[in-house]
């Protein structure tokens, strides 16, 4: 029997994520064949909508395993034009990815990885400056695991973390997107953690569900030399297949200039952060605002909407709130601050052991 959850998720990635249109030539990136439901909906519906033209690409964990475990470096550093000219065309971009192994790369050489990501960026980039895109994670047994979670449980949660009603979802978080936007100075306070920066003249963004599912930030970025002090992460991240907990860095105008984590390989955190200039910058500051996720699965489209928690991310910033830095890495990693943690926008206390105290956002709380 059809899941009728599926249909109301691609209702919402294709009219109001996508917002897709008559003539607007789609691409559908899926990976894993547990995403098929929901690729065909999406298929679908992108059609009836008038789509003048929908591509799909299909990949498995185990292609991508492949290649990484056989390529040389003239095949790491080929560059697909013909898929940068593709997503050139390209109106709206819905990728859906099933990972039934979330540690199928763990083997793999980072080195690799940040290499061939490097190499693709121009793509990603093309994507996220021009088209109307949305990404999401579909429920597997894999996915379930990490979250510590049955099939079934982990399944409830994604529906009710993503079909939520966006449009009403927006309204209730700007006030918190307009204190963000006025603010100049941010610090964070909590175990392990203190650290201060400017983001005087960064804009702020409200991210309502039109580009990553499950949703649920507000976002902005400090200026890229003013981050001073040390901050402990709390939350478990798998990057390129790697796990890495306990993650700590110490910043200096700006720049991680020691990193270490309790969790996982020191070396292969320092090739994260030496792939490029930009990797020791920070890219991107968030609140997490999802109510219904409330504790790590071990997968950043999740863990980075956390209601109670907050993300400060190495590498590359968004357009959107631009504050220059350019890198291949973009790593969203995560400090709950629920029973410890305090904000401050501009020595004011907004926010403290993950609950929102300042009157106008109490009712962001869970």
């Amino acid at each position: 029997m059809k899941d009728p959850r599926v249909d109301k998720l691609a209702d919402i990635l294709v009219d109001y994520s996508a917002a897709v249109k008559k003539g607007d030539i789609v691409i559908i990136d899926f990976s894993g064949v547990r995403a098929l439901p929901l690729v065909e909906a999406v298929y679908e519906k992108c059609l009836r909508r008038g789509a003048r033209y929908v591509e799909y690409h299909f990949s498995t964990e185990e292609l991508t395993r492949i290649f990484y475990e056989t390529a040389g470096e003239a095949q790491l550093s080929y560059f697909p034009k013909h898929r940068l000219d593709a997503m050139k065309k390209a109106n709206a971009y819905i990728g859906i990815s099933a990972t039934e192994n979330t540690q199928s790369y763990a083997a793999l050489e980072m080195a690799k990885m940040v290499r061939r990501q490097q190499v693709m960026r121009p793509i990603s980039d093309r994507r996220v400056d021009h088209t109307r895109w949305v990404v999401t994670r579909y429920p597997t047994a894999g996915l379930a695991q990490d979250a510590r979670m049955s099939l079934p449980a982990f399944e409830d949660l994604y529906f009710m973390a993503c079909n939520i009603d966006w449009p009403d979802f927006a309204k209730k978080i700007t006030r918190l997107w307009h204190m963000v936007r006025r603010a100049r100075e941010v610090r964070i306070i909590s175990s392990d953690t203190d650290l201060r920066f400017s983001k005087k003249g960064i804009p702020a963004v409200k991210s309502e569900g039109l580009r990553n599912m499950p949703d649920g930030e507000v976002f902005t970025a400090p200026v890229k030399d003013s981050i001073e002090g040390y901050i402990t992460y709390n939350v478990p991240s798998l990057y390129h297949g790697k796990e890495f907990d306990g993650v700590r860095f110490e910043f200096k105008k700006g720049r991680i200039v020691d990193a270490s984590c309790r969790f996982g390989s020191q070396k292969e955190l320092e090739k994260i952060l030496d792939a490029d200039a930009g990797a020791r910058y920070i890219g991107e500051f968030s609140f997490g605002l999802n109510k219904n996720i409330k504790a790590p699965m071990k997968n950043i489209l999740f863990d980075e909407k956390i209601c109670g928690s907050i993300h400060l991310t190495p590498g590359h910033a968004y357009k959107d709130a631009d504050n220059g830095n350019r890198s291949s890495v973009h790593w969203d990693l995560v400090k709950m601050l629920r029973g410890d943690g305090e904000v401050y926008l501009d020595g004011r206390l907004i926010q403290k052991d993950g609950r929102f105290v300042a009157g106008e956002l109490k009712g962001l709380n869970p």
